[in-house]
């Protein structure tokens, strides 16, 4: 890779230079950290260890909690080492690994989420043959696709992205290593890769985003031939917390990767791109656990079991 490049190292700018402002992103983007490996390690935990969640939609959120877990570490901890110790270099190795993985994370997530609404729509529109439909050999490959078609995808990517060259500036305007900020500091010809990126972001946007349009669209008009409202509002709950989770991925994939970026949008890019790295990451176990019975009770049951002393029963005592 050395001869293909001049440079080595890398500096990353991060998102402000004012003291004052780093201190405060290092103390929000920690507990945000925190908070993101913590709650999706509870769910993975929950799902592994309670039997009334062995099915197929908590095997995909079991997944998904991973692929958070993964993508949120692929980002943020680097950038929290730079702002604790004031070391903003990076090297190139590095650098690319960071993108690779990034983008193999995030094309799996959105694989995984048209798959999730795959499973929602069997779920409402053929529940009698869910069980039968969602086994655990499909389930299985389901997600092996997944990871294949963004490994597959990765691959021609990382290849032209090893091929640039940065011959004057090594200053990325950004937190973390990105293709887009890399392209803008290299003094090679970049319109093939930026080309391709596009392409593949609106590929995996349309591909997916027609995957959950139709499998709501299904699932709307399945729920609106519900008799009883109240079966129509259960209905439309277990399907809340999947929609909330879509709106945040698709919002910042459109702005940050299908939109066109000038030099003037990099710094609005930034903050937009904590969403996906940092926040979602933060909010999504809460937005599922916080939503669903069955996973609140798997919570409960946990601690009582190993805190016997926090049971009703022991409380009547």
């Amino acid at each position: 890779m050395r001869n293909h490049t001049a440079i080595t190292t890398f500096i990353l700018l991060g998102l402000t230079d004012d003291p004052q402002l780093q201190i405060l992103t290092f103390i929000l983007l920690f507990i945000a950290y925190l908070l993101s490996i913590t709650g999706n390690l509870t769910i993975i935990l929950l799902i592994l260890v309670d039997s009334h969640l062995k099915t197929a939609m908590y095997y995909f959120l079991q997944n998904f909690s991973f692929l958070e877990i993964s993508f949120t570490t692929a980002c943020i901890p680097r950038y929290l080492y730079s702002l604790s110790t004031g070391d903003r270099t990076v090297t190139y190795n590095a650098c690319v690994s960071q993108v690779y993985f990034a983008y193999v994370f995030a094309i799996t997530e959105f694989f995984l989420l048209a798959v999730m609404s795959y499973d929602r729509y069997v779920a409402i529109c053929k529940p009698l043959h869910y069980v039968t439909i969602m086994n655990p050999r499909v389930c299985k490959r389901l997600v092996f696709c997944c990871w294949v078609i963004a490994l597959l995808m990765m691959f021609p990517l990382i290849i032209l992205l090893l091929c640039l060259e940065f011959c004057d500036s090594n200053a990325i305007d950004h937190f973390a290593c990105d293709a887009n900020p890399l392209m803008k500091i290299s003094c090679s010809d970049t319109w093939l890769l930026e080309q391709m990126i596009i392409g593949f972001s609106v590929l995996i946007f349309i591909v997916t985003l027609m995957c959950v349009v139709l499998s709501y669209a299904y699932i709307i008009r399945t729920i609106l031939m519900f008799p009883s409202a109240q079966q129509r509002k259960k209905a439309f709950s277990t399907c809340s917390s999947h929609i909330i989770v879509l709106s945040i991925s698709y919002g910042s994939c459109i702005f940050i990767y299908i939109k066109p970026s000038s030099k003037d949008d990099m710094t609005m890019n930034k903050g937009i791109t904590l969403l996906p790295t940092s926040i979602s990451p933060m909010l999504n176990p809460f937005i599922y656990s916080l939503r669903n019975k069955q996973v609140i009770q798997a919570f409960k049951d946990l601690v009582i079991k190993f805190y016997p002393s926090w049971g009703p029963r022991a409380m009547l005592k």
